[in-house]
Formats: structure tokens, C-alpha cells, sequence
């Protein structure tokens, strides 16, 4: 093996021998650098992980995160269709009773004059701001 990269099978190795001839041993100095090479090398790859695992980790956490939000607002959506129920409900009984609310549906969904209703249920004390 160190024969082979004495003669030049490596080329960064071919870069710091001084002579492809397998009679020449490697420099002390080569050896130095290419440790120093390893090191470097182990401890990059050793924050790449780090780095890996921090985004795994912050993801994970984002993700708990979005769950819970999305599961409040599914209780909200839950809430608030109940809610819209009852008034539906209220408003049904209601109508009835109260000469103002009575509109044809098609008025409500298609209001003539843009929104524009009559409003006379509402002139009483109670609605007035």
C-alpha cells in the first residue's frame, strides 16, 4: 500500500513525495499533513451531523407545534359551527314572530340594491347604537 502511493496512485499524495521511485520513503512532513487532513476531515463531517440532527430536531418540534395548532383550530371550527347551529335555530323560532325578518330566501341570498334591506324590525332602541 505504501508502495503504491509512493508511486503515484494518489494524487494528493504524488503532490508532497519528492520522487515516484519506490526507493524513496514517504517525508515525516507528508505524514503530518495527511493526519492533520484526517482530523479536519473527522471533525467537518462531525458538525455536519450535528447540523443534521439540530434541523431533524427544530423540525420535529415545528412539527408538534403545527399539530397543536391545527387541533385548536379543529375545536375552534367545531365550536363555532355549533355555535352557528343554535343561531340558526334561534333565528329559525324567531322569524315567526317578527315581521322585519320576513324575506324571501332568494333576498337574503341575492339582496336587491346591494345589501340593502328593510330594516324596520330594527328601529326599536334595542338595535339602534
Amino acid at each position: 500500500m505504501l508502495l503504491a502511493m509512493a508511486q503515484g496512485c494518489d494524487s494528493d499524495e504524488t503532490r508532497h513525495t519528492k520522487s515516484p521511485s519506490p526507493g524513496n520513503k514517504q517525508d515525516p512532513s507528508d505524514d503530518v499533513k495527511k493526519v492533520l487532513r484526517r482530523e479536519k476531515n473527522r471533525v467537518a463531517a462531525q458538525r455536519s451531523r450535528m447540523r443534521q440532527m439540530q434541523k431533524a430536531d427544530s423540525l420535529h418540534l415545528e412539527s408538534e407545534n403545527l399539530e397543536k395548532v391545527n387541533a385548536a383550530l379543529r375545536k375552534e371550527v367545531k365550536r363555532l359551527s355549533e355555535e352557528a347551529k343554535y343561531l340558526t335555530t334561534v333565528l329559525n323560532n324567531h322569524e315567526p314572530q317578527c315581521s322585519g325578518l320576513r324575506l324571501q330566501s332568494s333576498d337574503i341570498l341575492h339582496p336587491p340594491h346591494h345589501g340593502v334591506y328593510d330594516q324596520s324590525h330594527m328601529t326599536s332602541p334595542r338595535y339602534q347604537h
